[in-house]
């Protein structure tokens, strides 16, 4: 399980910091510590934008809250810079059907 200490960042950066290492690790589980508040609803409402699982929250041995994410490997990709926007779609390419 990868851990990530997210402190007090807020939950923008969070997801920031979510986004990049999950593109990074492709696949596995995350644990973030996060003591933002919006969190809690934040990475739920993430996991569900994106495809991966939101496996749910706790509070570790020092009291600080954490929240598990199972990344899949087939999620859809956020904007770098906006993990709560989804890439957009690749441009299609046009193909011109020639008739005989």
């Amino acid at each position: 399980m990868e851990l990530i200490d997210g402190g007090d960042r807020s939950c923008g950066d969070l997801l920031l910091v979510l986004a990049a290492r999950s593109r990074a690790l492709g696949r596995g589980t995350i644990r973030l510590l996060a003591n933002d508040p919006a969190a809690a609803i934040d990475l739920p409402a993430w996991c569900h934008l994106t495809g991966h699982s939101y496996l749910g929250r706790g509070v570790n041995a020092q009291g600080r809250p954490y929240f598990d994410v199972r990344l899949s490997n087939v999620a859809r990709t956020t904007d770098h810079t906006q993990p709560w926007r989804l890439d957009p779609e690749p441009p299609r390419s046009h193909h011109r059907e020639e008739h005989v």
